[in-house]
């Protein structure tokens, strides 16, 4: 399937498009608004630079690097686009009005051909793994570079690009250059039909995580007033993984029966679900949207709130990273290893591979299967100050050991940005 087809396929399924929307909106107010701008019917201004990041993870890691070119380069204008109401937020949070920003439409060429019309960018950034054949093909045809920075590359989605060539390959051919994570990754590139000279090995952004002490501060000081014997945190939890979490959680309890479980849905639709779940099985439980105190009495803390994730890592012995236990592909383990925390995962983590990996040979993470496993891993880890110390100072230099990533991941972007300076 060529890109015409490809085109003609999208339009057909545009009423599915509509009916998704629809169904988000039902689940998630976030998603009841700004439709116009998933089709390209929005005024916009011009930008110098286009940088798509996608949602939350995706965004997390570009904000550093987005800062660093708005340092660099003040006079370039920049728009910044994503997908999902949870990256718009934190696109909005950490750059106000200084940067337009919106959602990316639907590829449909009628909606990219427009919206790329209003912005004119001469350079696009698409980080990590967003490739879109008519976002890429009609910036390509207005005379824009086409970077992917902190590209990543599965072996399941190489053999995806290959089985459909004839969309893929012309699609990889308009990038002008590609930072890729690893060596591995780089060589499918290359095997696809990359020139290798576009191709820069240069890490992971994530391993470049800020931390700011001002900001974990109040949580921190929120652990020291729970004064609790234990204190676990499970992030970015998904439908699927509740029950395994509190299961684990009901053992700690039996072991320290003043523990604290701080309980983290990956998304806001989420946040009902896990509220039921967790009263259903008995806990006392408090939300933090509802400001509600954390007293003696209560198990589980409720974090249904958005851009406290790492205030929470913050407060915990340890961590649970979800999205792992489920088919979703994992979620970033870096900020509780960047905090000290030992980790424990469930065994689906695709979308981390390289970073779990190096953390797990490290000592810093255990895999887990379900939540008769995670309370053994937890308890073990809970009860023994030397082991969990271990673990999160094998965390602590891992991240340390790859920072710079941004540095590398920067000097490949900065010839195209010097490019449009002299223009």
């Amino acid at each position: 399937m060529n890109r015409i087809c490809y085109s003609f396929l999208l339009y057909l399924l545009t009423p599915i498009l509509l009916i998704y929307l629809t169904i988000r909106a039902i689940k998630s107010a976030d998603y009841r608004g700004r439709w116009a701008e998933r089709f390209g019917l929005t005024r916009l201004q011009r930008s110098d630079v286009l940088i798509h990041s996608v949602s939350m993870g995706e965004t997390q890691a570009a904000i550093p690097f987005i800062k660093k070119i708005k340092q660099q380069y003040p006079q370039l204008s920049i728009t910044v686009t994503t997908t999902s109401p949870t990256g718009s937020k934190l696109v909005t949070k950490a750059f106000g009005d200084s940067v337009q920003h919106c959602y990316l439409p639907f590829d449909l060429p009628l909606c990219i051909k427009r919206f790329l019309r209003q912005i004119q960018p001469k350079l696009l950034i698409v980080m990590e793994t967003e490739l879109w054949p008519n976002l890429l093909h009609y910036s390509k045809q207005r005379g824009a570079n086409i970077m992917l920075a902190n590209a990543r590359l599965s072996a399941k989605s190489a053999l995806g690009y290959e089985k459909w060539s004839k969309l893929s390959g012309p699609m990889l051919k308009q990038l002008d250059l590609i930072a890729v994570q690893t060596p591995e990754e780089a060589q499918r590139f290359i095997s696809l039909g990359v020139p290798q000279p576009r191709v820069h090995i240069c890490g992971s952004l994530k391993f470049d995580l800020t931390l700011d002490a001002a900001q974990l501060a109040p949580y921190q000081a929120l652990k020291q007033h729970w004064q609790r014997s234990a204190v676990w945190v499970a992030g970015s939890v998904h439908p699927g993984e509740f029950a395994a979490v509190l299961e684990c959680h009901q053992q700690i309890l039996q072991r320290w029966p003043d523990a604290l479980l701080i309980m983290v849905p990956r998304h806001p639709e989420q946040f009902d679900n896990s509220a039921s779940a967790i009263n259903d099985a008995g806990f006392e439980c408090v939300r933090r949207s509802a400001q509600q105190p954390v007293i003696k009495t209560t198990q589980v803390l409720l974090g249904d709130t958005m851009g406290e994730m790492l205030g929470w890592y913050a407060c915990g012995d340890l961590a649970f990273v979800g999205g792992s236990l489920i088919v979703m592909g994992g979620h970033n383990p870096l900020e509780p290893a960047a905090l000290g925390l030992p980790i424990l995962q469930g065994p689906n983590y695709r979308d981390f591979l390289e970073i779990s990996t190096i953390l797990q040979e490290a000592g810093a993470m255990q895999i887990v299967a379900d939540g008769e496993a995670m309370a053994r891993a937890a308890i073990n880890l809970l009860s023994d100050a030397e082991q969990k110390s271990a673990a999160g100072q094998a965390g602590l230099k891992v991240v340390e050991i790859n920072r710079g990533t941004l540095a590398r991941q920067f000097a490949v972007a900065a010839p195209l940005l010097n490019q449009i300076t002299h223009e």
